[in-house]
């Protein structure tokens, strides 16, 4: 009878092992891929892996790298491929790959707020044509990066007159970089990552960046001046997840996700309020001077950039089979519900 219990507590114990090696092989890990470093433009992705390990009571966790995995103009085909299962990329990395979701890069949109960024964004990506469109990489659309206007910093004499743009070589990508063309500027698609260096060696005379990236790609720390209304301009650079991982999701790790991902955004939105607020003052103990650009120049730079790209625009994207005029009616009017 001693020998039966032996062997009997032998069996349940070698099955416990083996039970909670099969929970272990349960937690599902994602690798994300992310460049630069930790910021307000990743602070989503980071919210994001905390509210899924919390309710998911640790079995859906997020590796997010910032680099390790592939170059930020890179992202898109990673993803295609499988080599990660998230990851986060600018439409104007590469417009060709992403055409849709470009009508969020437009010159002079009139978006005044990240709550107005994030609705844009979300009717954009919830359209069936952009949809299909980034299905092409195997990508479905997460969840946006909301970004205030981008401004230029710069070195030497301010930038404050269209006369002025002229020959300026500028770190300007999507319709940001072709609103300065259009104004006599020699825009560069140079990464965020490499924006600091090409500025220190003269590769440019300026930058455009929204007020994260001139801060956390140091670009503020050379620069003598900041134009405080330029307001061109963002970039519109989603988060994205391979279709087949996210189908592959168990049904509670697939409504963890879905669900958090609002949540998420507006801890960004929080936080980058919270940046915000202090640039004034991360201005002043760098002793970089505000440079205001005259109503009068604004008018005509929205004048020379804003409908002619927009006209160009909706007439090249419709070229190529694409509901162009809806798209940008779409943005209108979600701005125009806003607004209400």
């Amino acid at each position: 009878m001693m020998n039966m219990n032996w062997k009997t507590l032998a069996v349940a114990a070698t099955a416990t092992i083996f039970a909670g090696e099969a929970l272990a092989t349960e937690v599902t890990t994602w690798n994300v891929s992310l460049w630069g470093k930790r910021r307000a433009f990743t602070e989503h992705v980071e919210r994001l892996a905390e509210l899924l390990d919390e309710k998911t009571k640790g079995e859906f966790k997020l590796n997010i790298s910032y680099g390790g995995l592939s170059k930020n103009k890179e992202n898109l085909d990673g993803i295609s491929i499988g080599a990660f299962e998230m990851a986060q990329f600018c439409a104007g990395y590469h417009r060709d790959k992403n055409p849709t979701i470009t009508v969020l890069e437009l010159p002079f949109l009139g978006v005044n707020t990240l709550e107005e960024e994030v609705a844009v964004a979300n009717a954009v990506y919830a359209h069936p044509a952009v949809q299909a469109d980034l299905a092409r990489w195997n990508a479905k659309l997460l969840m946006t990066s909301p970004m205030p206007q981008y401004n230029l910093v710069g070195t030497g004499e301010p930038r404050d007159t269209l006369a002025k743009f002229k020959g300026m070589r500028v770190r300007a990508t999507g319709g940001v970089g072709q609103a300065f063309k259009a104004v006599g500027a020699v825009p560069t698609s140079v990464t965020a990552t490499e924006a600091y260096n090409a500025m220190e060696s003269g590769v440019v005379d300026t930058v455009a960046f929204a007020q994260h990236a001139h801060f956390a790609f140091r670009t503020i720390d050379i620069a003598d001046w900041w134009t405080e209304n330029l307001n061109p301009g963002t970039v519109n650079c989603p988060v994205v997840v391979n279709t087949d991982a996210y189908n592959d999701l168990s049904a509670e790790n697939r409504a963890a996700l879905d669900g958090s991902t609002e949540e998420a955004v507006q801890y960004y939105v929080d936080n980058y309020k919270k940046l915000l607020a202090k640039w004034d003052t991360v201005l002043a103990e760098k002793g970089v001077k505000k440079i205001t650009i005259a109503e009068s120049e604004l008018a005509e730079f929205r004048k020379v950039a804003a409908d002619p790209i927009r006209d160009k625009w909706i007439a090249d994207m419709t070229a190529q089979g694409l509901p162009a005029q809806e798209l940008y009616d779409l943005v209108m009017a979600t701005l125009a519900d806003m607004r209400k």
